[in-house]
């Protein structure tokens, strides 16, 4: 009897521990070179095993291998989580002296946790949503903003900061997993929207009203500009602004923003030159009816915010970070929660929008009711 192809998957994923001790214990393989051959052809094998699995199938979305392949790696990120942590031993040393050091940093450790632990999670239920013919879009969404969010920071962080002299052939298998999302974002924002059905009325009732006369959209449209206020200052912060604020705020409150990592300093950039924007367009989104891009946009973003503010928090107070750069504990609660404000407001905008579509939809015919279904 074929297993289900979600259990395959998942069985699969559980094998990265074993091929990382393995090689770990062959030194003819720790060298830079063979490093990123064994990682080429690990990958390609997992690919050959998935095409396998599923030869069975008909029809098998694209995605699926995208997904598949990227559990596989979910595995080798918490490993690394584990170990750098003290959890589990003999698996990464090989790795992290000859391939990609920066995967010590308590960033990194980080990432690879949300990589574990989420990633690992949302993979495996839309592999199962896929096989069952239900939507998994919005899952789909909500991973490719997370995993943008990661790369756009992980590659320009390594390549600034401190680790950027000590570059190894094993840093370039990172180039596919930069691509890769932004292809799979692009195909899912091409593919349909499933949604409830809402009757002509309620929409029409719902877009008349305006921002005041809507509280909750009100008060997300303020802590949206308070959002836009914080990425603008600390992104002058770690531009070297000379002013008091600036000066007090990065030595009293988040001296992290200056570990030489480059992390933090590339991730506060993101969010002047791309978050600040997009926080923009969502604050006029929430003001102008009939936007019914927000429903897609506002999952995107949940997800990139929520990944780069779990690093960021988690990084900053971490053991793997020199004291000097952790926040100071007499300053730990204002900073903390500012940053758990900042991941947390996309995440409710995006639940707004999910749970009550009415003000970001189109105009439909009269008589639908809000059980049926149709593709918007």
């Amino acid at each position: 009897m074929i297993p289900p192809v979600e259990v395959s998957v998942f069985l699969i994923s559980l094998l990265a521990p074993g091929v990382l001790y393995t090689l770990n214990n062959i030194p003819a393989l720790q060298e830079p070179l063979p490093i990123l051959g064994m990682g080429m052809v690990i990958l390609g094998s997992v690919l050959f095993v998935l095409l396998v699995t599923v030869q069975h199938k008909n029809k098998v979305d694209p995605l699926f291998y995208v997904f598949a392949e990227f559990s596989f790696t979910c595995m080798v990120g918490l490993t690394n989580a584990l170990e750098q942590d003290g959890v589990i031993s003999g698996f990464m040393g090989f790795y992290l002296k000859m391939g990609e050091p920066h995967l010590s940093s308590a960033y990194a450790v980080m990432m690879s946790y949300w990589e574990g632990i989420v990633h690992f999670v949302l993979f495996q239920t839309i592999i199962h949503r896929m096989f069952k013919g239900k939507s998994y879009r919005s899952l789909g969404l909500l991973w490719a903003g997370s995993s943008i969010a990661h790369q756009i920071v992980l590659i320009p962080g390594v390549v600034i900061g401190k680790y950027g002299s000590d570059i190894r052939p094993a840093f370039w298998r990172n180039v596919p997993f930069f691509v890769v999302p932004f292809w799979a974002a692009s195909l899912l924002f091409t593919r349909p929207r499933e949604m409830p059905v809402i009757t002509a009325d309620k929409v029409a009732e719902e877009q008349k009203k305006g921002l005041l006369s809507r509280p909750v959209d009100l008060l997300l449209s303020l802590l949206l500009m308070g959002a836009m206020a914080f990425s603008v200052f600390r992104g002058f912060v770690v531009l070297d602004c000379p002013l008091d604020t600036c000066f007090t705020y990065i030595y009293q409150y988040e001296p992290y923003l200056k570990d030489p990592v480059g992390f933090p300093r590339v991730t506060m950039l993101v969010y002047l030159f791309y978050a600040l924007p997009l926080l923009a367009v969502l604050i006029y989104g929430l003001k102008t009816p009939g936007c019914s891009w927000m429903l897609d946009w506002t999952i995107f973003f949940a997800g990139a915010m929520a990944q780069s503010q779990w690093c960021h928090i988690g990084a900053s107070l971490h053991s793997r970070t020199p004291y000097t750069y952790r926040v100071p504990v007499d300053k730990r609660w204002p900073v903390i929660t500012l940053n758990v404000l900042l991941a947390a407001v996309p995440i409710l905008l995006a639940l707004r929008c999910y749970t009550n579509p009415a003000f970001f939809m189109k105009p439909v015919p009269k008589g639908q009711t809000s059980n049926e279904k149709k593709k918007d």
